[in-house]
């Protein structure tokens, strides 16, 4: 049996239980709900005794309580007026059961708001999700295919899947002729070995500025980089990432899944270095949230 929801039970139940507090006379429909909900044949018949009953009994709701579970005995008694309203107390038992029926109105309408109220945050929160998890994304797609990483001596396509699953990446402005830029190179394989294995959310790219495909696989393989690296033909498409790297090499700069700047090499024109992309790596992988650390720049 399929349980209904606790606003629909409590708008059906209180009306019921208000009913029963002010000694409302019953109707057809509550002595159904009420063989429903478990009342056996005695304690039903207490109710009737106490507070009559004020409705006619029609082949459509005699049908409903026989469905329900009424015995003969309690329909024959329902039938031959046994538990009907008293002829002196009928006006105001009409009035009671319109009061009654007012206030089910209400609670009817209440319950049906806070219900389309519910659904459309669950339809907001839905929407939200979707949105998060297509932006979660837009760095993988950006690079989906165009990734290439050292092996045996050769630069092969990589796996770009765990791209997927990064947080944070880096992308690595570099190249072999740039002198400051041999010199970091290796700090920064020793800083990522280092941190890597430890925080499997992260991730560096290499985007090279080098003079030829062979050039930029020679500093990869002479720096042993660890890291993928967008393949050399597909750098012509991804010089929307050059945007940020500034004026000058060697640059880094941080983004998360969804492409959004955290930390950069640069601060406008100024020059900081990338060994300050790697201190707000260190205060990240230290439990500062990122878009703190974005918020300090």
């Amino acid at each position: 049996m399929r349980l209904r929801s606790p606003g629909l039970v409590v708008a059906i139940l209180l009306p019921i239980l208000a009913g029963h507090a002010a000694q409302l006379p019953l109707t057809a429909k509550e002595i159904g709900l009420m063989l429903r909900m478990g009342y056996s044949t005695s304690a039903l018949t207490q109710e009737l005794s106490a507070r009559h009953f004020a409705d006619t009994l029609d082949a459509a709701k005699e049908a409903q309580l026989t469905k329900a579970g009424a015995s003969a005995e309690l329909m024959a008694a329902l039938k031959n007026g046994t538990y009907s309203v008293p002829p002196g107390e009928i006006a105001r038992a009409q009035a009671q059961l319109a009061e009654q029926a007012e206030r089910r109105a209400i609670e009817a309408e209440r319950s049906h708001q806070l219900n389309s109220l519910h659904q459309d945050r669950l339809a907001q929160e839905r929407a939200a999700a979707q949105v998060n998890a297509a932006q979660a994304g837009a760095t993988y797609n950006f690079l989906k295919g165009d990734l290439v990483r050292p092996q045996n001596g050769a630069l092969v396509h990589a796996d770009d899947e765990p791209i997927l699953h990064k947080k944070l990446i880096a992308y690595y402005f570099s190249a072999h002729w740039c002198g400051p830029c041999r010199k970091f190179t290796p700090q920064l394989v020793e800083y990522y070995n280092r941190v890597a294995p430890q925080h499997p959310e992260f991730e560096i790219v290499f985007y090279s500025f080098d003079k030829s495909a062979d050039a930029m696989e020679a500093y990869m393989r002479e720096t042993n980089m660890p890291w993928p690296a967008i393949d050399y033909q597909k750098l012509a498409d991804k010089e929307v990432l050059k945007k940020s790297a500034g004026d000058g090499i060697p640059s880094l700069v941080l983004v998360d899944n969804t492409g959004k700047l955290i930390s950069s090499t640069y601060a406008g024109k100024q020059y900081l270095g990338p060994a300050k992309v790697l201190a707000d790596l260190d205060a990240i992988f230290a439990g500062t949230p990122p878009a703190k650390v974005a918020q300090s720049h």
